[in-house]
């Protein structure tokens, strides 16, 4: 498999989820969704955002802004620019948080997921929450 540069990876990063343009090659990162979903998962996502997505009442994807959810990329990784809280479970049967993913939104696309370490119980009253310490790697 051909290997990507820490550079690119970064430039990758930039533009999917800060919309930064890449120089010579994307000339402007204007249009596409104004948002990314962030979605919680019970087991690695296989097709799309709703693969293994969590089901509870009281939980709903949440939007980061696109530019500004993410932090500036470097060494092929970006971090979640603030703790992305999800709403408290109030019923249903919950489970435990392995995966998140990052969106598209409508669309369901999947365009990254990562493991969530530790995993997170939901049971009733709980609220997960993904920290700044959430990455996000191209390489």
């Amino acid at each position: 498999m051909p290997a990507k540069l820490t550079a690119f990876a970064n430039d990758v990063l930039g533009l999917l989820l800060n919309a930064t343009a890449i120089a010579n090659l994307v000339p402007t990162a204007t249009g596409g969704s104004a948002n990314l979903t962030i979605a919680l998962h019970t087991a690695q996502p296989a097709t799309d955002q709703t693969s293994s997505e969590i089901s509870y009442t009281g939980y709903a994807r949440v939007n980061t802004a696109r530019p500004g959810g993410w932090g500036a990329p470097a060494s092929g990784q970006s971090f979640a620019a603030a703790n992305i809280t999800f709403g408290a479970m109030t019923g249903g049967t919950g489970g435990t948080v392995t995966h998140f993913s990052i969106g598209t939104g409508t669309s369901n696309k999947l365009m990254y997921y990562g493991t969530v370490a530790p995993n997170i119980v939901v049971t009733s009253g709980v609220t997960p929450q993904l920290t700044t310490a959430t990455v996000v790697s191209e390489t």
